[in-house]
Parts: C-alpha cells; sequence; structure tokens
C-alpha cells in the first residue's frame, strides 16, 4: 500500500471524528484518547518574534504559560501583551521550570535550534507544533519522527497548506485521473532573492552584540562566530551554519502537497542543474535541482524540478497569454496538466467532472486548530511527523546535491548517499561542544 493510500485511509478513518470535533462531541464518547474538543490545552512559545510570532495568539487562545525569546526585546513586547506567561530566554530552563505545566510547544526558532528544542519537548512526552523545515539536517528529521512515534503525541510541520482545502482537491484531481500519469512536477519560489541575501562571504568587521541578544545562545549548535548583523533577524536563514536557503523555506510549503497527490516515495537521485553565486558560507543567489522519483504501485516514475531566486520552467502553452506567478507549482501528466488545484487550459477545468470529495477536509483550513484537534485525540495532524519528516528529509537531500555541487545516488530510507560518502557530514552535522546529538 502507498503512502498516500496509507494517509487517506487514515484521514477517512478520521472522518467521522472530524464532524464530533465542530459539534463539541467529547473525544471519550467516540473511544479515542485525550481531553474533549472543548477542554483548552497549555502552551509554551519558543522563538516569539517573526513567524514565531504568528502562534502566540493562536497558543493564547487556549492557556499560554510561557514565551521564550534570546531577544530581550521581542519577548518583552510578547510578556506586555501576555502578562501571565512566564518568560524565558534559554527553552531548556523553559522545560525545567514549566515541563510539568504544559502539554505542548510551538517551535519557531531559526532552522539550527529546531532539533534540540523539539527533542526535549518529545522526550518528555509533549505535543510539538515546529515550524519547516522542521529541522536543520536530514538525520535531525529522522530522529524527530521516530521520537514522536515513540512518544504517541500530536505532532504538526508548520507547512499550512497541507490543512487546505486545495491540497485535498489536487489529490482527489489526480486520483480521478484528471491529468493522467503524472511524469514531472515543476516547483518555483521568488526566495531568496525578494526576502533575504544569499551567496554571501563572512563579514570581517566585528561590531558589539546588542544588549538585547544573547549571542551565545542564539549559537546554540552552530559553530562559534563573532556576532553580525548580517545574520538576524531572518537573513540567517541564508547562511548554512544556520538556515537551510530557499529549499528549507519553501520546500516543504510547496513539495509537500504533491507527495500527498502523487504517493510519496524517498526520491532515488537527486542533481543540481545549474546555480549562481553560492559560497561555502551561505546559499546560492539562485538555483535548478532536478528529483528522481522511483513508481509508486502503479504509478510511474517521476522528475521534480525546484527553481528558486526568480527562475521559473518553460510556460506551458497552455496558459496562452497568461504568465506563470513569483512561485508556484506545476503537474505534466499524459493527459493534461495542472497548475494545482487547477487543470489548464481553463476550458479543460470547467469539462472536468469534479469527484465527490473523499478526503475530510480541516475545519476552515486552520492549521493551528488541525494541530490543536490532534492534541485532543480527534485525528492525526495533516502534516504530523510520520509525513513531515519524511518531507523534510527529501527536501533537504537537494542541499546535498548544491553543497556538493553533484548528481547524487540517494539511499534515504538509511540516510546515505550512495556514491558520496562527504555527504555523511551534511547528513549528520556536528555539533559545538555542550550541545550533544
Amino acid at each position: 500500500m502507498s503512502w498516500t493510500k496509507a494517509t487517506r485511509r487514515r484521514f477517512l478513518q478520521g472522518t467521522a471524528a472530524s464532524v464530533a470535533a465542530v459539534t463539541l462531541v467529547p473525544a471519550r464518547v467516540l473511544g479515542l484518547e485525550g481531553p474533549p474538543p472543548s477542554e483548552k490545552l497549555s502552551f509554551a512559545c519558543i522563538g516569539v518574534g517573526g513567524r514565531g510570532g504568528s502562534h502566540v495568539g493562536p497558543a493564547a487562545t487556549h492557556n499560554l504559560v510561557a514565551l521564550c525569546d534570546v531577544d530581550k526585546n521581542t519577548l518583552g513586547s510578547q510578556a506586555k501583551k501576555y502578562p501571565n506567561a512566564k518568560t524565558f530566554q534559554d527553552y531548556r530552563r523553559l522545560f525545567d521550570a514549566v515541563g510539568k505545566e504544559i502539554d505542548g510547544v510551538f517551535v519557531a526558532t531559526p532552522d539550527h535550534h529546531h532539533f534540540f528544542a523539539s527533542r526535549i519537548a518529545l522526550q518528555l512526552g509533549k505535543h510539538v507544533y515546529c515550524e519547516k523545515p522542521l529541522t536543520h539536517s536530514i538525520w535531525e528529521a529522522r530522529q524527530l519522527t521516530e521520537l514522536a512515534k515513540k512518544a504517541k503525541v500530536a505532532t504538526q510541520m508548520g507547512n499550512q497548506g497541507m490543512s487546505s482545502d486545495a491540497t485535498r482537491l489536487t489529490a482527489e484531481f489526480i486520483e480521478a485521473g484528471a491529468i493522467g500519469n503524472v511524469t514531472e512536477a515543476h516547483v518555483w519560489t521568488d526566495r531568496p532573492q525578494k526576502w533575504w541575501p544569499q551567496g554571501c562571504t563572512r563579514p570581517k568587521d566585528t561590531p558589539p552584540v546588542p544588549a538585547n541578544i544573547d549571542w551565545d545562545l542564539w549559537l546554540g549548535p552552530a559553530p562559534e562566530r563573532p556576532f553580525h548583523p548580517c545574520y538576524l533577524p531572518f537573513k540567517w536563514r541564508g547562511w548554512w551554519d544556520f538556515g537551510t536557503g530557499a529549499l528549507g523555506d519553501i520546500g516543504c510549503h510547496a513539495m509537500a502537497p504533491l507527495f500527498f497527490a502523487l504517493g510519496f516515495a524517498y526520491p532515488t537521485a537527486v542533481e543540481l542543474i545549474e546555480e549562481q553565486g553560492m559560497t561555502d558560507e551561505s546559499g546560492p543567489q539562485w538555483s535548478i535541482i532536478r528529483y528522481d522519483f522511483p513508481a509508486r504501485g502503479n504509478k510511474p516514475p517521476y522528475k521534480l524540478f525546484w527553481y528558486d531566486g526568480l527562475k521559473k520552467p518553460p510556460k506551458p502553452e497552455e496558459l496562452g497569454s497568461r504568465e506563470l506567478g513569483e512561485g508556484g507549482e506545476l503537474l505534466i501528466g499524459d493527459k493534461g496538466k495542472m497548475l494545482p488545484p487547477r487543470i489548464i487550459p481553463e476550458e479543460k477545468m470547467k469539462e472536468f467532472k469534479r469527484p465527490a470529495p473523499t478526503l475530510p477536509r480541516v475545519p476552515k483550513g486552520d492549521h493551528h486548530e488541525d494541530f490543536f484537534l490532534a492534541c485532543k485525540g480527534v485525528r492525526p495532524a495533516s502534516s504530523d511527523f510520520s509525513f513531515a519528516g519524511p518531507v523534510a528529509e527529501t527536501v533537504l537531500a537537494g542541499n546535498l546535491a548544491l553543497r556538493l555541487k553533484r548528481r547524487i545516488e540517494l539511499d534515504l530510507p538509511n540516510l546515505k548517499a550512495k556514491n558520496c560518502p562527504e555527504a555523511d557530514a551534511l547528513i549528520k552535522r556536528p555539533y559545538r561542544k555542550g550541545w550533544d546529538a
């Protein structure tokens, strides 16, 4: 049975529970574990600026126990809004102090801290919502997947599109044969060009660390280096020691719905087609990468092409005068093409007989609510770590080909690059002293 069929079965089994969640029927009436859907949960938020700030409000609709951020200014700003929440700069101290008071955590630190914060939470048996790309390395993603399975808690990666109706429509259309067997997928994004700089070299000046930042704590498991404002806020994403580039930022958003629709299988190879401006320290200004995926049951192999930095695939003639947007996905089948969730050209979309829904929807397409229902035992979240972990491994495999500038034959189930032993140091990164693996 393919991953997608197994996952669809799991979602279908949750349909009755999904309806029950909307009507606030207690989970115990349905024979499910966890508190009733009407009961409030207790959460801590780790990383509360930038993207992390978007999780504080939803967490506060329940019981917000604690806030954590290495930036005292960011932490103080959130504390003014939520004065009853305890504050911490170090998430390790947070777990020591309030671990017994919380049911779960939201993790929205820079990528290089995701694994460490999430691992502690899982080891303590807490529910975990972690931002994409889940982890900084492939090995870390595997660790979180296995820990989540062992802990038997609710998990969710922050790729919000996995809770959308569009993701389910795309899967239902593909299953109904809307464009036949898919043989090519194309994914493109405007990152990093309009969002953060890449192609950088390490600055030589060493300005003083701002009083509001604990720089040693911000570095955490990453190699030690002097503070510089070129790393934060958010600009860390383009530096290999802290971030995972455009793939880490958008890959889990854009690829995950396609894997859900096409049936997940680990890629067999990944290859750098072209890039510009990459340095040892920082990702490129743009790149094009190819993934090769094997057959899944009766579905044929397919190729997935990734484009970043405003690069795009050739425009399908079916679009006519329309242009491709700055980011998107394109599926090419032997019977047609799709810009998910719509078939192109529009005439074919109008002619297509939409199949009856087979996949349960998330209430209002709300990714946070999807996580909250999972925490209460209603059903697994749309992007729980059993799915999000392998997706993150696959996305991050693209960075192996990018950084090593070669085609890599993959054995991801065994965390190996078959023809490239030098990839081992990227699959599992070393950590700074005091931060163990």
